[in-house]
């Protein structure tokens, strides 16, 4: 018995290539349209599809009946890192980012959903090169895995098996894996179309609009301005604000709702958990801004709640300069960046479910110090939860946390200081993008150490895939028969 299947591991690869490719040539008529120079995009895919190729060639001997969960848990680590490698293409061969580990790091961000930046100039770049690093926030946002599922019906995998692995699509709303790959692309889709209309009709042109409703609907965040969203309107700072709630609600949501089962949707403890806590930490945001500026109730309040939404759903957009609000605010988005969005949307962070689970496991503490003798269940959405799962939730949580503080102490030896080493860490393991200190919303990652910006980028696809996925690779028993 082998313990992994190369073959079809790279079989899988293949197809993920292919995908990176036909990504690259969606930016062709955008350097047509703006006469700029389409080399980096035909270089790209050229490179890629010969890859592609060659792992075909080598795969075709590969037994689909035979993948295990070894395979998956390679095939998705090994996929995103490969199209976050490979994603620097259009960057360096147009010359935009010349630096391998600068481009490596917007690469990651882009596919990763996280929304960090190393451009101290995003405006001078070229059209279709802002297209490219937006275009990568859309594809990471619904996940190579699922497009893979989509596209590859030919391998005979246990597709639900694979598609389960990735990091934010993990409930199951049909039986059927290909199913629930067409009716989540169909829910994205109508999520970005109906952004890019509604954004048009305010103060942004068309290819802003695409942009930025590729990056909101992604929970991604790169914006085609310096200023990102403090350069806009009110209206188009609404329309991204709703846009940007509605992409951290679970697409199970979204399913239930075309379905009409709205009882499902009353059920659904996470969805009230998650409105929840927008409400009051927008609430708390526009309370401290109103009683510590001049400004009007509707600016603290348009402030308040896009920030609050902005780092809980871990999108990272900014409409203000938020390291300049008083320390208690700053504090808030501080604690915001674990909070994370819902369970099967594009968010990143620990899960709004999570953190319902680790609530209700201290309010059972509590339960139990008054009624010792007293038998007491986990439930979720009125179904109990399972002792493992309700192990592997609490011990996600203390690993989540244990791994920003390792990470915190290995930026900080890079030579950044403490408070902007914590934030970069915290908002690059969520996919936020923007962090405190010297990364604030309205600067960037430039100056960060290139050893620091290796440890920001691995630790931007460790918390894409959850975590798990990832160590689960470096555990002796991975590797026993």
């Amino acid at each position: 018995m082998k313990l992994i299947n190369p073959l079809l591991i790279l079989r899988i690869l293949s197809t993920v290539l292919l995908l990176e490719t036909i990504a690259y040539l969606f930016c062709l008529p955008v350097a047509y349209i703006y006469k700029e120079a389409p080399a980096p995009f035909y270089w790209s895919a050229a490179i890629t599809i010969a890859l592609s190729f060659f792992c075909y060639l080598f795969s075709r001997k590969a037994d689909p009946d035979k993948f295990s969960n070894r395979d998956g848990y390679l095939s998705v680590t090994i996929s995103w890192v490969l199209f976050s490698v490979l994603g620097v293409l259009p960057y360096i061969i147009s010359g935009t980012i010349p630096s391998f580990i600068n481009a490596f790091f917007e690469s990651t961000s882009g596919f990763s959903t996280t929304g960090s930046s190393i451009l101290t100039d995003v405006e001078a770049l070229p059209y279709s090169i802002l297209f490219w690093r937006s275009l990568t926030h859309w594809v990471g946002g619904i996940g190579i895995i699922i497009l893979l599922i989509i596209v590859l019906p030919s391998l005979k995998v246990t597709g639900y098996q694979l598609f389960s692995l990735e990091s934010s699509m993990k409930e199951k709303i049909h039986p059927k894996t290909k199913g629930i790959g067409f009716r989540i692309l169909l829910i994205y889709l109508a999520l970005t179309i109906a952004e890019i209309i509604l954004l048009s009709l305010g103060d942004m042109n068309l290819f802003d609009s695409i942009c930025h409703s590729f990056g909101t609907v992604a929970t991604g965040g790169f914006s085609t301005k310096n200023l990102s969203l403090m350069y806009y309107s009110p209206y188009s700072q609404y329309i991204v604000m709703i846009f940007m709630f509605l992409a951290g609600t679970s697409q199970v949501i979204y399913y239930y709702l075309i379905k009409f089962n709205f009882k499902k949707v009353k059920q659904n403890e996470e969805l009230s958990f998650y409105i929840a806590v927008v409400i009051m930490a927008g609430a708390i945001a526009t309370i401290i801004l109103l009683a510590n500026s001049t400004g009007t109730f509707e600016e603290s309040f348009r402030a308040g709640y896009f920030q609050v939404i902005s780092i809980i759903t871990c999108t990272g957009f900014a409409s203000a300069n938020y390291t300049l609000w008083p320390v208690s605010a700053g504090l808030l988005i501080f604690l915001l960046m674990f909070a994370g969005g819902s369970t099967g949307s594009t968010s990143g962070g620990i899960k709004m479910a999570r953190h319902l689970i680790v609530i209700k496991n201290i309010r059972n503490v509590f339960h139990k110090l008054n009624h010792p003798k007293s038998i007491t269940f986990i439930k979720l959405n009125g179904k109990s939860v399972g002792e493992s799962t309700n192990i592997s939730i609490l011990s996600f949580v203390v690993l989540y946390l244990f791994i920003f503080m390792l990470g915190t102490i290995f930026v900080v030896a890079t030579g950044v200081d403490p408070v902007s080493a914590s934030s970069s860490v915290a908002t690059c393991m969520a996919g936020i993008g923007p962090g405190l200190g010297t990364v604030g919303p309205m600067s960037n990652f430039a100056h960060i150490p290139e050893a620091g910006k290796v440890i920001l980028s691995l630790l931007m696809i460790i918390g894409r895939l959850e975590i798990i996925t990832v160590f689960t690779i470096f555990t002796r028993t991975f590797w026993k028969i």
